[in-house]
């Protein structure tokens, strides 16, 4: 993909401003989460009112812009989506919040390129190279790490590296999911259809309790902010700069989101972690660099 200059404002520049203010607002999820899940909330709950929140917030965008809904197979796969990519993937991520600390989180949310390689193996008979093997041997090794090394306030236990793993499988689809459809539909368009089947994928298991203007407050900003706005920078900055580049400032998302639960949560990861963290980034940043004869698209 191409960077474009063309229109007033449209620069390399802006996009890099824009990328840069998702991976921030990505990284801050974890930290609104934790702060109500303090106050609470089930990470079930939490997931289920980013979802109801943020979809309503596309609807309303996609109404106002005039965007065109899929429909038929389209909205079949999307609903699909939505119950994986959204009911799974919000759940899990609160449940390794809950489990593990935000910084874990964060880290083990990044393991989506190497499942995303697995699956294009595995389903779309894509060939492993010797690029994508290493990157998903280091991904392992980074997780092994991170399992024996711990920290203060992180708890690499079964239970979170699982969610963890579980969060970064269901991310993974996002990729799979926008090679076939961002091309075809402007995303608020999908997110309007995938994000409120997600939340009603999510009513059976939800337990609701009652809730302070604090914890609304919270919410509002998980959806607006973590979830709203994160997208439609991401996505804006997408259109400015090579798919690679993106990837590779969206992957300071972690960086934030650890930086943040210190001086929030008190939460350390271990010398040995944070090896390990650095591992998984940099098999995500591997898998995140074009091929030897063609760019990222």
């Amino acid at each position: 993909m191409n960077a474009r200059t063309g229109g007033r404002g449209l620069t390399p520049e802006r996009g890099l401003l824009l990328v840069l203010a998702a991976a921030f607002l990505w990284g801050l999820l974890g930290i609104f989460g934790k702060l109500a899940q303090v106050r609470g909330l089930s990470p079930l709950e939490i997931a289920f009112w980013r979802a109801t929140l943020g979809g309503g917030l596309y609807l309303a965008h996609a109404l106002v812009s005039r965007a065109r809904l899929p429909r038929g197979r389209d909205a079949l796969v999307t609903a699909l989506f939505g119950l994986t990519g959204v009911s799974v993937f919000y759940a899990a991520y609160q449940l390794a919040v809950r489990s593990g600390g935000a910084s874990l989180a964060s880290v083990l949310l990044y393991t989506a390129p190497a499942f995303v390689a697995l699956m294009s193996w595995l389903f779309l008979q894509e060939r492993l190279g010797q690029r994508e093997l290493l990157a998903v041997a280091g991904t392992i090794a980074g997780i092994s790490l991170i399992s024996l090394g711990g920290g203060q306030g992180v708890h690499p236990t079964v239970a979170a590296l699982g969610w963890g793993l579980l969060a970064g499988l269901t991310y993974s689809l996002y990729y799979l999911y926008g090679k076939l459809f961002f091309s075809r539909f402007a995303p608020p368009a999908l997110y309007a259809v995938a994000l409120p089947i997600g939340a009603a994928g999510l009513v059976p298991f939800t337990h609701f309790t009652h809730k302070d203007a604090g914890a609304w407050g919270l919410l509002v900003l998980i959806a607006v902010f973590s979830t709203y706005l994160a997208y439609l920078a991401y996505a804006a900055g997408l259109r400015l700069l090579p798919a690679t580049r993106a990837s590779v400032i969206a992957s300071l998302e972690p960086v934030v989101a650890a930086g943040l639960a210190a001086l929030v949560f008190g939460e350390q990861l271990s010398a040995l972690a944070i090896v390990g963290a650095v591992v998984v980034l940099g098999a995500a940043l591997t898998l995140s660099l074009p091929g030897k004869a063609t760019e990222s698209a």
